[in-house]
């Protein structure tokens, strides 16, 4: 049985190649994200693993033998998840391997923009030793309101951190009861109120439909002035000519992105180059004991799938794996 590897980051594939081989299965490294490869490359698949190659409705509909779609990762935004249903084909995410990581991070992200770190720092490397910004523009987290948009497994870290400082905390979140937020020390509000409110926000929410540019124009024109805005879910939920926009006009005084739309940020993008924002190539999620988990959660999951066992995490609703004729 052959586990196909869309594509991967990692310098091997050890992890994957050991966990599939006590199954008695092989991985193969595809190594591309060009969906014309990838329909050649699955289509005798039994179990396909992708990181961020485009597996849409022409690749799934060409596997043959796939019995599971299995992301490196929380989102899965590059699956069709619609077609793999409707071929009967679960797809898989790993929900549970970053958390501390993302939201370590973006307390990290938090600190740097209301301390002024990243541009503090840059000042003294280039032979200064003043303040680098007037004295407003440090911060302090007892002393301001800030909105979690997305109360999951990382909203809910990231609440825990922010509440520890002592300031007020702002949840929205739909789906999840007010006294769960309340319980967490947080308030629950809709997300106009967060916006009209909160002195920063921090996005923690998938990129669904609904979700896809939440913060735009109109957002950030009902936003409070000076507000701080920070992502580490993912990039398509802000509109980055509205916030490029805002950043101009000062409603914005600074962000802080791990992720972006599109990645990698094109050269000569005007988000590049602002003391006022702090960038990262989608590296929140890292580190050893990470990264190793999520590898070897996906690898295990792809060999249940192969065995006919009860999948977790299945996101597209098919509740059993893909029954295929030998």
């Amino acid at each position: 049985m052959k586990i196909i590897v869309t594509d991967h980051a990692f310098d091997d594939l050890g992890i994957e190649t050991a966990v599939a081989a006590d199954a008695g299965a092989e991985v193969i490294a595809a190594q591309t994200k060009d969906p014309a490869r990838l329909v050649a490359t699955v289509a005798d698949a039994d179990a396909v693993i992708t990181q961020f190659a485009p597996v849409n409705a022409d690749v799934i509909a060409v596997m043959r033998r796939a019995r599971a779609i299995v992301r490196y990762g929380i989102g899965v935004d590059n699956v069709d998840l619609a077609a793999a249903k409707a071929r009967g084909i679960p797809v898989c995410n790993v929900p549970d391997y970053c958390i501390d990581e993302v939201a370590d991070h973006t307390l990290a992200f938090i600190l740097a923009l209301t301390r002024q770190v990243a541009p503090q720092s840059g000042l003294v490397h280039d032979g200064g030793w003043k303040l680098v910004a007037p004295p407003a523009a440090f911060r302090t987290l007892a002393g301001m309101t800030c909105g979690v948009v997305g109360f999951g497994r990382i909203g809910r870290g990231v609440v825990r951190r922010l509440a520890s400082f002592g300031g007020r905390v702002l949840v929205s979140d739909p789906v999840v009861a007010t006294d769960a937020i309340a319980a967490a020390g947080a308030e629950a509000v809709p997300l106009p109120t967060l916006l009209a409110q909160g002195d920063l926000i921090t996005l923690h929410c998938p990129s669904l439909p609904e979700n896809r540019g939440m913060i735009g124009s109109a957002a950030l024109a009902a936003a409070k002035p000076g507000l701080l805005v920070v992502n580490l879910s993912r990039g398509d939920l802000v509109d980055p000519e509205a916030l490029v926009a805002a950043l101009d006009s000062g409603r914005v005084a600074g962000a802080a992105l791990d992720v972006f739309a599109p990645e990698p940020i094109p050269a000569g993008h005007p988000i590049l180059r602002r003391p006022n924002v702090i960038l990262a190539p989608h590296v929140a999620s890292v580190s050893a004991a990470a990264v190793a988990r999520l590898r070897s959660t996906a690898a295990r999951l792809a060999v249940a799938a192969l065995e006919g066992k009860p999948l977790p995490s299945v996101v597209n609703g098919v509740t059993a794996p893909r029954i295929v004729a030998s």
